[in-house]
């Protein structure tokens, strides 16, 4: 035991300068289709093998951005996957990384800061490392798929963040506890984000309708994502034919719009074979009741965004005074010189300009682009006439999904009319990065909303009442529309709700249940992330930690069977859609019920 601690400290002193593979472990050795990577062995730890930034396409940088992916170069030497990659070009907010491309502290001095690289179309790989015990043959907990000859079920997450920010290195996404928990092989994927992942502009068009076309680049990505892992998992012991799709906010607009897409469901193969969309929808304006707010926009807008960008650049550059005189040098211009002239701007350039010019304007929003190419024009109404992948779908939200967007409150009198938050994000950020519940600084709610919406219970005019309507007319809107389409097809439709909201006062009025709080649980990591730091104490620990394995337990039985009844965990039968799984627990247990 001496002699190999001596080992693993050996290689933590001399990992910046030979990895530690270099030693030699078959079991973290695996050949892709584009040559070998060589990942870490965590089995000691966590009870998983890794790869970590895994190549599924060449960088999108120069020619390549605004094109539809391609694979990756091979590779003739064994390729070390063992550190995350980088985060994909995005500015700078809470929600994604600092300027070291990770959770740290420069994430609070980097805010509508040029972060990440657009260097970025990696991937992640988690399993479980073999039981040792058992003499290597068989796999822990839940089944024992590879002893089949089926390869393990796979589990492929893309991350929310408003399509604009997020990244794969958040410690909240690491896959290793729910790899083990399910007995699943986890992968975490990075896409392009906002302009460069969604564009419009006519000057990146061939014009013959393929799906590079579409300015759908960050759906081509998961795309390309997802054939990478149908092309190369089993070497990782998954199974290529039982991969579940799932995503979180944007991640879950952007699955559904690939559940719909035309090239998804043409496909000879199915990309994916059950889908697990998270606190998102996919409905337009024209899908809801008047005042419903939507998850998609229509493909008008983001050509107003494209022309408008293109034309703010031109005007930051001096080659243009006004909109009008944009207009005319655009018409002076070959598509090939204007496609050449937004290209050679660096992410930093382009993203100011979307900060201090489009978005006074309402346009630097981001999200999939219902062009008829890559996303149908009517993704509800693809689903009501048949024309979708149908797969098991597991749903879910939060239920006070709107308290994590207070400023909302300002956008109708309805509403309250006022932001519901009187902090700025770094104020946010700062407070939450050191926070520990278990000696909390004085905090009052006082501090964080404004008196016109306190106290928090007050009916109609408190904080709850006004936060569960901007709830009820943002995402359950879209969810019913969306479920409701789903469940008229197929009888395969599961729904929770995720109510725990055990974190210290004030943060249990402030966000209680609020939307993203259940990522945690799902992938039973509670260590330090932007909210995990004020919600999780020693005092709810048990309960917490009680309801994370249901949860993982749960979604490795939808994985494995189509099917998220795991009554051992569970201890309910959980019926598909209209019915509603709560997951919630006390400080010391979990309280699981359908409703």
């Amino acid at each position: 035991m001496m002699l190999k601690a001596g080992l693993v400290a050996g290689c933590v002193a001399l990992l910046s300068q030979t990895p530690c593979w270099a030693h030699g472990n078959a079991d973290v050795e695996r050949e892709t289709r584009f040559g070998t990577v060589v990942g870490i062995d965590d089995s000691d730890r966590s009870g998983t093998l890794a790869w970590k930034g895994v190549p599924f396409a060449k960088p999108p940088v120069g020619d390549l951005r605004w094109k539809a992916p391609v694979d990756p170069d091979r590779w003739r030497q064994p390729k070390a996957t063992q550190q995350f990659a980088n985060a994909c070009a995005q500015y700078g907010r809470i929600y994604g990384p600092g300027a070291n491309n990770r959770y740290d502290a420069t994430i609070g001095t980097t805010l509508n800061q040029a972060v990440g690289s657009e260097d970025c179309l990696y991937l992640n790989i988690w399993r479980p490392a073999r039981d040792k015990r058992q003499g290597g043959n068989r796999d822990n907990d839940q089944g024992q798929d590879e002893g089949n000859g089926d390869g393990l079920p796979v589990i492929v997450f893309v991350h929310g963040g408003s399509d604009v920010s997020g990244y794969t290195a958040d410690p909240v996404y690491d896959g290793a506890a729910l790899a083990k928990a399910a007995n699943a092989v986890v992968v975490t994927v990075n896409y392009r984000l906002g302009i460069f992942g969604f564009l419009d502009l006519p000057q990146f068009k061939s014009g013959t309708n393929g799906v590079g076309d579409s300015g759908n680049f960050a759906l081509l990505d998961i795309v390309k994502a997802l054939e990478f892992v149908g092309g190369n998992i089993e070497a990782f012991g998954g199974n290529p034919r039982n991969i579940t799709l799932m995503g979180q906010s944007a991640g879950a607009i952007n699955v559904y719009a690939l559940q719909t897409s035309p090239l998804v469901t043409s496909a000879r193969q199915p990309l994916f074979h059950r889908l697990v969309p998270l606190s998102g929808g996919i409905s337009l304006a024209a899908n809801l009741a008047p005042g419903r707010i939507p998850t998609l926009n229509p493909q008008s807008v983001y050509a107003a965004q494209g022309s408008a960008l293109l034309a703010n650049q031109l005007i930051a550059d001096g080659l243009a005074t006004d909109a009008a005189s944009a207009a005319a040098y655009v018409a002076s211009q070959t598509p090939a010189q204007i496609a050449a002239y937004l290209r050679s701007k660096s992410p930093a350039t382009l993203l100011s300009t979307l900060l201090t010019r489009l978005a006074p304007l309402g346009l630097a929003g981001s999200g999939p682009i219902p062009d008829g190419i890559v996303v149908p024009v009517n993704p509800i109404a693809a689903i009501q006439a048949g024309n979708y992948l149908r797969v098991p779908v597991l749903a879910g939200n939060t239920r006070d999904e709107a308290k994590l967007f207070p400023t909302f409150l300002a956008l109708s009198p309805a509403l309250g009319g006022v932001s519901g938050r009187l902090v700025s994000d770094a104020t946010l950020f700062s407070t939450q990065f050191g926070y520990n519940p278990d000696a909390p600084p004085t905090i009052t709610i006082q501090q964080w909303i404004p008196a016109v919406y306190l106290p928090v219970t007050t009916p109609v005019t408190g904080f709850n009442a006004r936060t569960d309507l901007l709830n009820q007319i943002f995402f359950i809107a879209s969810r019913d529309n969306v479920l409701n389409a789903l469940k008229a097809q197929q009888n395969e439709v599961w729904y929770y709700r995720f109510d725990w909201d055990e974190e210290p006062a004030p943060w249990n009025d402030i966000y209680g249940a609020a939307h993203a709080f259940d990522l945690p649980f799902i992938f039973g990591n509670f260590g330090p992330s932007l909210f995990s730091n004020i919600a999780n104490s020693t005092a709810n620990k048990p309960g917490r930690l009680d309801l994370s394995n249901a949860m993982m337990k749960s979604l490795g039985a939808f994985a494995r069977r189509g099917d998220p009844n795991a009554p051992a965990v569970l201890g309910v039968s959980w019926q598909p859609w209209p019915s509603t799984l709560v997951f919630d627990a006390s400080p010391t247990s979990t309280a699981i019920s359908l409703q």
